[in-house]
């Protein structure tokens, strides 16, 4: 019996910052103190404040220490577990008050959080099933085979009112309902851990923090239509969470959780995985599919669609990773609980990976209807430096960007979508007054021009067309007969593009020409960027009443273009300046400025 239990995490942001090495060190010193016996290291998936990694906590007080390093290990093991001490220095600041420690949970990180998909993320140790069971785990697929039938389970998501959680939140019960209407001789069920939005790692996270949870719930989808086989497409780029899955699939068969005649039911089902290699076209089902039988990812024609003729021609439903998540607690707490949840058509909650201009950078998962307001202050910490909210970019290349204008919208699949956005898959960007939204359409249009398949004429040839158009923008070569011929391509490529991929790639285009059209125009008719971003319309200047020739900036020029004597003002020569900013950097007396 331990009497104190350290949770490291060992999701990715973690482990690229040291974690693995922090477990080895802090088992050698307790080895070393003789705690090995008293005190359980378990190594568990993301606990969501990425920002403070490597994290660890230790209950049963809950201390959580952040940002730990390999040598503050001997001393919180000496202080902390051998006398009972926290080391106050590495504590999360925001848990520490004059009476104690105060709980995770009211913390303004995790008080407006309510953990469904991610219940169990570094929380358990995911490469063991016995934690998972410990926590509830199988419970759900018990009740399935053994007092519901298929047409139960499908009532109770459709009660429940779960919408797919991969970005166009189709009702899920719907989809399992057409394709259990839809007899075969074989079904399949899939799960899409593709994942390719720049800047989103949700399904990431819930695979290397709980993958069971996905296993049990694709063998209850297995059950409700009719399906003896499951597979998993996850992207190979993903090596933490294809190992944990292959350790869940792997302990799963030996307890007999799958594979042949579960829990005595005469239910048969097996889950296999499949590995992607990075393409984001990949992500749309149909080309996930062709995929996973072995063929170049592209985009099939819809009708028929998968429910009706998916993988191999044979019936098949397809939802990702964080929509799974969700079922197993559903079938337990009941669809009124989770209906209890969100807004009137978009019930329960939504993970978000927030990233870009925020402090706490990391996985929140909030209530449909939480605003944007709440998760980029008060969850998210606010925006680093004192800068402004200018902007957020939802669903990744597919998305839009919600100005400040709309701060204070309930997210939602409705909401988001009546201002030109969407949903997507969950990553959130947030981007402050230092950013060109041009230049934030380029990114994106740059990353789907990558992406596309090529199989279709609009998507293949009509992106790169804008993204032509939009680099003579931001060049400063565009005219306002250009910016016309730019809106008319996003409507004709949204219109006639064969998939997803392309009929969404205007959208950041589109939403950040509804809201900044000013900045667009200061590109073509001024020839300036206002965020100063742009390098081709951006030029250096020095003060010559604030530069005291300290030569500091032409000692770190590397084009060797700013002249001048020591104790003179200094002058940027702009047919060398080549613009990278180093002597703005390095400027101790504020007299570079750009623009």
């Amino acid at each position: 019996m331990y009497r104190s239990h350290v949770l490291v995490c060992g999701g990715t942001g973690c482990t690229s910052s040291g974690s693995h090495q922090i477990i080895i060190k802090l088992r050698e010193e307790l080895e070393k103190q003789g705690l090995s016996d008293e005190v359980s290291v378990v190594q568990t998936g993301c606990h969501g404040l990425c920002a403070l990694g490597p994290i660890m906590i230790v209950y049963p007080d809950a201390s959580f220490y952040a940002m730990v390093k390999e040598e503050d290990i001997p001393e919180i093991v000496s202080e902390h577990l051998l006398k009972g001490r926290p080391v106050q220095r590495l504590l999360y600041d925001e848990t520490v008050t004059p009476s104690g420690i105060k709980a995770l949970s009211d913390t303004a990180f995790y008080k407006k959080q309510h953990r469904i998909a991610l219940r169990n993320c570094g929380v358990i140790n995911p490469e063991n099933i016995e934690e998972y069971i410990g926590t509830g785990g199988y419970q759900a697929l018990g009740k399935v085979l053994t007092e519901m039938t298929p047409d139960d389970v499908i009532q109770v998501l459709l009660d429940s009112g779960l919408r797919g959680r991969g970005g166009a939140g189709f009702p899920t019960g719907l989809k399992w309902k057409l394709a259990k209407q839809n007899d075969a001789d074989q079904k399949y069920v899939c799960c899409n851990a593709d994942e390719g939005d720049p800047g989103a790692f949700m399904d990431r996270s819930v695979l290397e923090g709980d993958p069971h949870a996905v296993l049990e719930a694709m063998t209850i989808a297995g059950y409700a239509i009719g399906a003896s086989q499951g597979y998993i497409y996850v992207r190979a780029e993903y090596p933490i969470a294809v190992e944990r899955l292959k350790i869940a699939i792997k302990q799963a068969r030996e307890m007999e959780l799958l594979g042949d005649d579960i829990f005595g039911s005469g239910f048969s089902f097996d889950i296999d995985l499949r590995l992607g290699a990075g393409a984001f076209v990949c992500g749309e089902e149909t080309a996930l599919m062709v995929s996973i039988e072995g063929n170049r990812g592209e985009p099939r024609p819809r009708p028929p669609f998968p429910a009706k003729q998916g993988l191999f021609g044979k019936p098949t439903i397809l939802n990702n990773v964080e929509t799974y998540a969700n079922i197993p607690q559903i079938i337990l707490n009941g669809p009124e609980w989770f209906a209890s949840m969100g807004t009137e058509k978009s019930k329960g909650t939504k993970v978000f990976a927030l990233g870009g201009k925020i402090n706490n950078t990391g996985l929140v998962e909030v209530p449909m209807g939480t605003t944007l307001r709440e998760v980029v202050e008060e969850i998210g910490g606010g925006i680093p430096n004192g800068k402004k909210f200018k902007a957020a970019q939802t669903g990744g290349p597919s998305g839009g960007c919600i100005p400040a204008e709309h701060f204070d919208i309930p997210i939602d699949y409705d909401n988001l979508i009546s201002i030109g956005s969407m949903m997507g898959s969950g990553g959130l960007i947030v981007m402050d007054e230092d950013d060109c939204m041009v230049d934030i359409a380029k990114f994106f249009l740059e990353f789907t021009v990558e992406e596309s398949c090529g199989k279709c004429t609009p998507c293949r040839i009509g992106t790169k067309r804008m993204l032509e158009i939009l680099t003579k923008i931001t060049k400063g070569q565009a005219t306002m007969e250009d910016l016309d011929k730019l809106e008319e391509l996003c409507y004709y490529v949204k219109a006639n593009s064969a998939c997803g991929l392309g009929q969404t790639a205007p959208n950041p285009v589109l939403s950040t020409l509804k809201y900044f059209r000013d900045e667009y125009v200061a590109h073509i008719v001024d020839k300036t960027c206002p965020a100063g971003v742009c390098k081709a319309l951006v030029s250096y200047h020095i003060d010559p009443d604030k530069c005291k020739g300290c030569t500091l900036c032409a000692r770190n020029c590397p084009a060797n273009a700013i002249n001048g004597s020591v104790r003179n003002p200094h002058v940027i020569d702009p047919d060398k300046c080549i613009k990278c900013g180093a002597c703005m950097e390095k400027c101790k007396f504020g007299a570079i400025y750009k623009k």
